[in-house]
């Protein structure tokens, strides 16, 4: 997909140094990537200690 955008160089510049990575749209999908991790893993935390799985070793170890 194409689309214009206007991003201050600056910071594509300091994005590319800091990753290693050559170009603006490999900077633009590495951000976008990490972007939707740190929110998925943002929701995930709501559930932390809200889930009992009941989880029994030995019954499992008999299977």
């Amino acid at each position: 997909m194409r689309t214009t955008v206007d991003i201050p160089e600056e910071l594509f510049l300091e994005a590319m140094k800091l990753t290693r990575l050559k170009t603006k749209t490999d900077v633009i999908k590495e951000g976008l990537t990490s972007l939707i991790r740190r929110e998925k893993l943002k929701d995930l935390k709501k559930y932390k200690g809200h889930l009992n799985l009941e989880i029994d070793l030995d019954d499992l170890r008999k299977r």
